[in-house]
C-alpha cells in the first residue's frame, strides 16, 4: 500500500514527495511531466486527465492532491483552464477512488483564497466564504466536491486551506518578485500600500502540517487552515528581505491593488495545533533560506 502524490513535480508536491522518500515510506509520484528514471512515477495526460488506471492498477492507501493551478491573475485570464485544473480534476480523482480504492484517504490542497476579504480576523474554518477571484471560487467548489464524496460515498476526504506559502522552489509571488527586483534595481517598487497582511508559512512547515493532518484528521469532508496564526504586513516582509539580502535599498509602494488580491489575512489554527502542528521556521530564517536558494540559481 502506497501514498500517491498527485502534482509531485510542483512546488508543494515535490517537497511532500521528498519527505516520504526521506522517511523511506512507500510513495508514488504523479504529474504531467515526463520522468524516465523513476519507476515509482505515473505520467498523466495534461490535455485529458484520466485517473482510472492510476487507482485501478495500484494499491493506494493515501492520496495527496497537490496538483492544479495556483495563480489568481491566470484564473482571471483563463477561468476555464483554472476550473479544469482546480475543480474538475478533483472530481475525476475522487470518482476513480470511489470505483477502485474506496478505502483510500484523500487530502486536497485548497487555499485561503476561498475566504476573500474576511469579515473578521483571525479567520476560522467556519468563516464566511467570499472569494474575490475565479481561483478562490474554484477552490471552494473543489472543497464542496470533497464533502460530496464523503457524504454520498463515504470516501474519506479532507481539504487543507493553505495560506501564504513560500520556500525554495517557488518561482513566483511576493518573494520571487522581491528577489528579481533586489537583484536588478536600487529602488524597489511594489504594489499596494505595504499595510496589506498575510499569514506566511514556510514549505517545511506545510509538509509537517500535511503529515499531521494525514495522521490525525477525521477525514469527514472537513477543511483545516494551514498557516501559523501570524499576521505580517507586506512592508514587514519587504524590510526583512532587505535585511537578509544584505542590501539597503529604497522600497516604495504604489498604493494600487491588484484585482483578485485580498487585503488582510490571519488564520485561526486551533484545529491544526490540536492535530500536533508546531511552527519550526521563523519568517527571518525562511526568507534567509529562500534568498540563499534563489542566489544559487543565478
Amino acid at each position: 500500500m502506497k501514498t500517491l502524490i498527485i502534482g509531485s513535480k510542483g512546488f508543494i508536491g515535490s517537497h511532500v514527495l521528498n519527505y516520504f522518500k526521506t522517511m523511506n515510506l512507500p510513495v508514488i509520484g504523479c504529474d504531467v511531466v515526463t520522468e524516465y528514471d523513476d519507476s515509482d512515477y505515473i505520467q498523466i495526460d495534461a490535455t485529458n486527465s484520466d485517473f482510472h488506471d492510476v487507482f485501478k492498477n495500484n494499491e493506494i492507501i493515501h492520496c495527496i492532491n497537490c496538483s492544479g493551478a495556483a495563480s489568481v491573475p491566470l484564473s482571471l485570464e483563463n477561468p476555464l483552464k483554472d476550473f479544469n485544473l482546480n475543480t474538475l480534476n478533483v472530481f475525476k480523482i475522487l470518482d476513480a477512488i470511489r470505483q477502485y480504492q474506496p478505502n483510500c484517504r484523500f487530502i486536497n490542497l485548497s487555499s485561503a483564497a476561498i475566504y476573500g476579504n474576511p469579515d473578521e480576523l483571525p479567520i476560522k474554518e467556519n468563516s464566511n466564504f467570499k472569494p474575490v477571484s475565479p481561483y478562490g471560487l474554484h477552490k471552494m467548489q473543489a472543497e464542496q466536491i470533497c464533502l460530496e464524496f464523503y457524504q454520498f460515498y463515504q470516501i474519506k476526504t479532507c481539504s487543507l486551506r493553505i495560506f501564504s506559502a513560500y520556500g525554495e522552489g517557488l518561482k513566483k509571488q511576493l518573494l520571487w518578485d522581491l528577489f528579481q527586483k533586489f537583484k536588478n534595481n536600487d529602488t524597489i517598487d511594489l504594489f499596494g500600500t505595504g499595510n496589506e497582511t498575510r499569514d506566511f508559512i514556510y514549505i517545511d512547515d506545510i509538509v509537517q502540517a500535511t503529515v499531521c493532518c494525514l495522521q490525525s484528521a477525521d477525514f469527514k469532508g472537513e477543511a483545516i487552515n494551514i498557516a501559523n496564526g501570524e499576521e505580517l504586513s507586506i512592508k514587514t516582509i519587504a524590510n526583512v528581505f532587505n535585511h537578509e539580502f544584505g542590501a539597503n535599498k529604497n522600497i516604495f509602494f504604489n498604493n494600487q491593488t491588484k484585482k483578485g488580491d485580498p487585503l488582510n489575512w490571519k488564520a485561526d489554527i486551533t484545529t491544526l495545533q490540536k492535530l500536533g502542528y508546531k511552527k519550526t521556521v521563523s519568517i527571518e530564517t525562511g526568507i534567509k533560506k529562500y534568498i540563499a536558494w534563489a542566489k544559487e540559481l543565478h
